[in-house]
């Protein structure tokens, strides 16, 4: 019970210090890692790392790891059940009492493209199921998104890609979250990606601005998973 006190009076404090100093004047940065590795015809592995700085180089504020299994039900639709795990520091500024917030996330998507004219659009729909531990204090959430991504080739090696993703709580406040997101990418090969960018991310009492760097790197892993010829 002491315990339990103690810990939820760290956490007042933590949002306390938070509110007052968020780093919102800050540019920060997200340097993130996609894979999808095809393992058979209908299967894919979703693979991701994401670092996350309240400033451009340093100032730690989230590692997110999350992997998930795919199903290409056509080449235009796929279904995802996934696993993510989430170390979050809330503060800005360090301090004596900077406890993380441990976050695992189970989830379950659907994604839907199609093209008009030049452009490919994407629509994305994820539940998730997020399991919050801060140093003992627990707590269940559940959470709807909706992102719609635009990508426009310029050439076979440039192209932009643009999306707004929207956060529903399914408790409590109604909104969480919206992020608005522009990028300019490079295709290196036929599987790998680089993507420079811009992300606008509004909560409800913030506003935080995010450089973002992406590598994308999709090898096709089906002939490791085929059975060899006598």
């Amino acid at each position: 019970m002491i315990k339990n006190l103690t810990a939820l009076f760290l956490l007042f404090g933590l949002l306390t210090i938070n509110a007052q100093q968020p780093g919102e004047d800050e540019l920060g940065a997200w340097y993130m890692y996609f894979g999808t590795n095809k393992v058979s015809e209908r299967f894919s592995v979703h693979t991701e790392a994401q670092l996350r700085l309240y400033e451009t180089t340093n100032n730690f504020n989230q590692l997110l790891l999350r992997t998930g299994l795919n199903y290409h039900i056509n080449p235009e639709a796929i279904a995802t059940a996934g696993y993510g795990y989430i170390d979050t520091d809330n503060t800005f500024y360090d301090g004596v009492f900077d406890i993380n917030l441990i976050e695992h996330r189970i989830f379950e998507q659907f994604i839907l493209k199609n093209n008009v004219w030049e452009f490919l659009f994407e629509h994305r729909y994820r539940l998730e199921q997020r399991f919050l531990d801060f140093d003992g204090v627990k707590d269940t959430q559940h959470r709807a998104r909706y992102r719609l991504q635009m990508t426009l080739p310029l050439t076979d090696t440039f192209f932009l890609n643009f999306y707004d993703e929207l956060f529903i709580n399914l408790q409590d406040d109604l909104f969480g979250q919206n992020r608005l997101y522009g990028a300019v990418g490079v295709n290196i090969t036929n599987n790998s990606s680089l993507q420079v960018g811009y992300l606008r991310n509004q909560f409800s009492n913030a506003v935080y601005d995010r450089l973002q760097f992406a590598v994308f790197y999709n090898p096709d892993l089906t002939g490791w998973f085929k059975k060899k010829k006598p």
